[in-house]
């Protein structure tokens, strides 16, 4: 039988160590049920993994990364010309990310919670992580009509509101029917508020060079 590549076999365990973690919290997360999960002995963990701090820290780079191949793959498989394109297809992303995996939703929330109790910066570092890259997608796609810094940190925070809120409404209740309208609900939200915050940017110029000729 061939042998199974240790970066194969970590893959295998991380994959795993999300359904267990999903399923029983960070404390119930043992190497034990990590190993079953992903059909390995406990022996296999500790030769891939130092110890379960280390594969935890490898679960964490996983939910990071997955956050930033959601938004770059709207990125270059249709690339969003505007600002208010950019922000409704990465949400829209963002939210069906959530809904294709409760368990990778489940996972995500609980080991930020974790991060943030046993290791605060660890659990700001992947929440700043994907609010880095959301950031820039929002910024590259507003190029042609730039806008301030500030509103482009507004438009993330809404943005994260809208799809953390969904998230924990589809953990919640798990009826997908809702949560499909729910999706919809959270864009019009998203479309409304930034037409109107854009609507207000734009005409402050104006509303200050009254205000300097006055």
């Amino acid at each position: 039988m061939a042998r199974i590549p240790v970066a194969q076999r970590r893959r295998e365990l991380i994959d795993a160590a999300v359904e267990v973690i999903a399923t029983h919290g960070i404390d119930g997360a043992t190497t034990r049920r990590v190993a079953d999960q992903a059909h390995a002995n406990v022996a296999m963990v500790h030769y891939c993994y130092d110890s379960k701090e280390d594969l935890f820290a490898d679960v964490f780079e996983f939910v990071s990364r997955k956050y930033r191949e959601v938004i770059e793959v709207v990125e270059v498989v249709d690339p969003p010309t505007t600002l208010p394109e950019a922000a409704e297809k990465i949400l829209r992303s963002v939210m069906e990310c959530y809904f294709g995996s409760r368990n990778f939703t489940a996972a995500t929330f609980e080991l930020v919670n974790w991060a943030r109790r046993q290791h605060g910066d660890r659990g700001v570092a992947v929440y700043d992580q994907a609010l880095d890259a959301l950031r820039k997608a929002l910024h590259e796609a507003s190029a042609s009509d730039p806008v301030p810094a500030e509103l482009i940190d507004e438009v993330a925070y809404v943005m994260a509101s809208l799809s953390d809120g969904f998230g924990v409404n589809w953990l919640t209740y798990g009826d997908a029917s809702v949560a499909r309208a729910q999706m919809d609900i959270n864009c019009s939200v998203l479309e409304a508020w930034l037409t109107g915050r854009l609507s207000a940017v734009t005409a402050e110029p104006a509303r200050r060079k009254r205000t300097a000729k006055a």
